[in-house]
Order: C-alpha cells, then structure tokens, then sequence
C-alpha cells in the first residue's frame, strides 16, 4: 500500500486550504488555529521523512526557517506543545542533524521553561511564549497527572543534545512531585489530576481516579524495558499495573469483555473506558523486553481484544471515543456508546497498538485489523479535494456527521503507524522501537544508555 498517496491527499486540502495554519478544516476548505504554530505542517515533518516525500517536507522546512514564530503573545498548552511541537522538532534533528531544527527546539523549550515554576512543582498548563507567564487556565485550576508526568523525554533530549542540564531538571522534577493517591485503599494508582499552586502536602484533589492517571512517560517505559535496570521506575511501573488490575478492571456482560473503568469520588465505579490505550502498547513492550508478568502480558491481549469490539460493533467500523460497558448479568449488550461519546477524531493509539504488536509478534492478525480500520477512515472520514474529516457518530454510516476538523495527529501519527505497521524489510528495522523512542506524538527520539 503506498501510504505516501493517503499523506499526499490529505496535505494537499492542508497546502491548499490551511498552510501555516494549524489545523485543515476539509469540509468548509478553511483552517482553525489553536496555538499559532502551524501544529500540522510541524506534526507532519517526520512522516513526511519516513515516507521520502522530499518535496514536501523542503517546503515545509522553508515554512519552519522563515516562518515559524515562536515569539508572540499567546497562551499555548505545556503538555501538547512538547509533544507535538517540540517533540517533531528534536525529531527531525534526530533523523537528519539539521541544525535549524534543534535551533528552533531549543527557543521553543527555553520559552516553555517557566510552565514549570508552579510552588507544588506540577507544571502549570498553559505558558504564554512572549510574555513566559505560566498559569492554569480559569476552567481547570487542576493539572492532569499523565500530561504532566509524561514531560521528561522532549526536555530529556534536549539536554543532551544542548548540553544544558536545566531542560532534563526541572520536568524530572515536575515527575516527582506528581502525587500518588495516599489512601491505604488506593495507595498503587494516581488521581487524574491534581494542583499547581497548593502546597506539596495538600495538591491531590482528587474527583476521579483511572488509568490515564498513571502517567508513565516513554523515557519510563524505555528504561524500565530494559531487563538489567533494577530501578524505582520499574517498580512504580508494577505498582500501578497492580493497582489498575485490582481496582479498575471488570469485566462486562454477558460475553466477558475486559475494560478499565474509573473511581469517581466516594470510590464509586464508572463502567467508562476512554479511546486511549497506551496500556496495552506499554505491557506488550515490557513483557518482551523486561521480563515483565506474564499476567500483564494476558491482560492487554483482553484489552486490545476489547478495543477492537469497539470498532466491530458499528457498521463505520469506527471507534467511538468512549464507550460504557454493561456490569448486569441480565443485559443483552456487552458495549453501549452514548450519543455525545459516538465521535471518532481519527485518532492513532488502537494503530500505534497494532504495529507495536505486530512487531513484536509477526502475527498477520494485527495488520488485517489495521487495514480495517483504514478502510474505516477511507469510506467515511476521506473527503474529496484533499483531506480526512473527524466524524460525530460511528454507529450511522449513512449519516455520520462530518465535524469539517482534521486534528494535526492525523498526519503526525495515524499515517504514521498506518505506515510502520505495513512496512516490511529495512523499514521496518530502520525504524524499529529497539533503536528510537516513540513519544507520546509518534514523533522518533533518540535512546541513550544512561
């Protein structure tokens, strides 16, 4: 399948209706911009590489060099500014040693840095890049655990390619003072979020405890992979596996399907799982390469099992973005999606699953999946002049309700993984998770040993 075709379809409606923007709406052939830094153009750049569509990505780098602003006066999210924009940035100087991008990542971080001076030491999660005024925004005083433990690989790469240690620093340190819940009940897992500006002993405000609290970065996952580290990382890692399996998983009726719900306050049970399954790429990974339980290894074969259910139940064979499962005995559907749950954004992560599956096992089955899903996005996300639309409703395929947005995580990780999970021989390899690290944006960094 060449991949390069559907990256070329969907950059074209963006060259064409959004350039310099950040993100293409296809339907209305318009844009939307979020941050002001071009986040598809920027996301893109790697799997332009991967691909060897040379001509765009000269474009696209003219566009970085000459107009790629960095100093204006406006608020940008922490969190997805390092993984899309940072990230792509350190990524493309890992695979070509241009000096212009490593230039821009180092500006780039060093106007991200005071997102990082909050009294709790969790990151703020908003940073104005001209004025460098951090705070966290009016409706949501609160920081997600995940987002702000899962910082330290971009500002990790970026020390060692600078040689300036206060990148690495200050989000390891941010890593630490994320809390861990403090009950005798709960002591294994993290809330969702907790607070910036209370006090070290007072920051958890916890209103709903579930596995995308966690937090695990992939700096955690490659060094807690290999197998003759004994640190507390891999610990931390066991712990809140444990913790996911005793408090968190069930199992729906009346076929038994594994899912991970969430605690709500008072410790009451949501039968709710969200479409983000960095669980399953994470326990595959480790068990292969870290000796890590078995039973982990048996728990995300259920999960993906599961995710790929919520894909096969709708006639789009599409995913939803979250999904309710029945726990009554006496109920005739395992999976019940709600009507403002039934949108799909054309997300990566069931993708980045397969193919880490697939690498690790050569087993077709993955990829036939992957096809599937592509399928998907083809028959009723692709739109005619350029570009891929996110969709309002996976469960009607006569009447799916374009949403007219094409999230910039298209063209940086879903063509990407469509990509990697197809590839065979030197791509394969070239590319393989044993020699680059894969942040949170799919974007390659390098491993280094210590």
């Amino acid at each position: 399948m060449p991949w390069w075709r559907r990256f070329r379809h969907a950059w074209q409606g963006y060259r064409t209706h959004a350039w310099g923007h950040d993100h293409l709406k296809p339907v209305s052939r318009s844009y939307h911009d979020w941050f002001g830094l071009g986040l598809t153009l920027v996301d893109a750049l790697d799997t332009m590489f991967l691909m060897g569509l040379d001509s765009e990505l000269a474009a696209a780098r003219e566009w970085v060099a000459h107009s790629l602003n960095l100093n204006q006066q406006r608020d940008v999210n922490l969190f997805e500014t390092t993984i899309r924009v940072l990230g792509a940035l350190l990524s493309m100087h890992t695979l070509t040693q241009d000096q212009l991008y490593l230039d821009k990542a180092k500006d780039l971080g060093t106007r991200l840095l005071p997102g990082f001076g909050s009294r709790s030491g969790v990151p703020y999660s908003d940073v104005n890049l001209g004025t460098g005024r951090a705070h966290s925004p009016s409706w949501a005083p609160d920081s997600t655990v995940s987002e702000v433990s899962s910082l330290q690989l971009e500002f990790r790469t970026l020390s060692r390619l600078t040689g300036e240690d206060q990148f690495e620093y200050l989000a390891l340190f941010s890593c630490y003072c994320t809390p861990r819940e403090e009950s005798t009940f709960l002591k294994k897992i993290s809330p969702l979020s907790c607070g910036c500006s209370c006090s070290k002993q007072t920051r958890v405000r916890a209103s709903c405890i579930s596995a995308e609290g966690i937090g695990f970065s992939p700096v955690h996952l490659h060094r807690v992979s290999k197998p003759h580290l004994t640190t507390t990382l891999k610990d931390d890692y066991l712990e809140a596996v444990e913790g996911i399996r005793k408090h968190l998983v069930r199992y729906s009726e009346p076929n038994k399907l594994l899912f991970v719900g969430e605690l709500l306050r008072g410790l009451t049970f949501s039968p709710k799982m969200g479409y983000s399954i960095l669980f399953i790429l994470m326990t595959k990974k480790f068990n292969r390469r870290g000796g890590m339980p078995k039973e982990h290894w048996d728990l995300a074969l259920e999960l993906m099992d599961t995710c790929l259910r919520m894909y096969a139940i709708n006639p789009t064979f599409l995913s939803p973005e979250i999904a309710h499962f029945n726990l009554q005995p006496t109920g005739a559907k395992d999976i019940l999606i709600k009507g403002n749950d039934a949108h799909n954004l054309l997300r990566p992560e069931t993708l980045e699953s397969l193919w880490y599956l697939y690498y690790f096992t050569r087993n077709e089955t993955y990829r036939d999946w992957g096809w599937r899903i592509f399928q998907g996005f083809e028959r009723h996300c692709k739109v005619e002049g350029g570009g891929y639309t996110s969709i309002s409703s996976v469960q009607n395929a006569k009447a799916t309700k374009p949403r007219d947005m094409m999230e910039s995580f298209f063209l940086g990780e879903t063509l990407k993984y469509l990509f990697l999970l197809f590839s065979d021989g030197d791509d394969l390899e070239r590319y393989s998770p044993h020699k680059f690290v894969f942040n949170t944006e799919a974007h390659l960094l390098p491993i280094y040993s210590s």
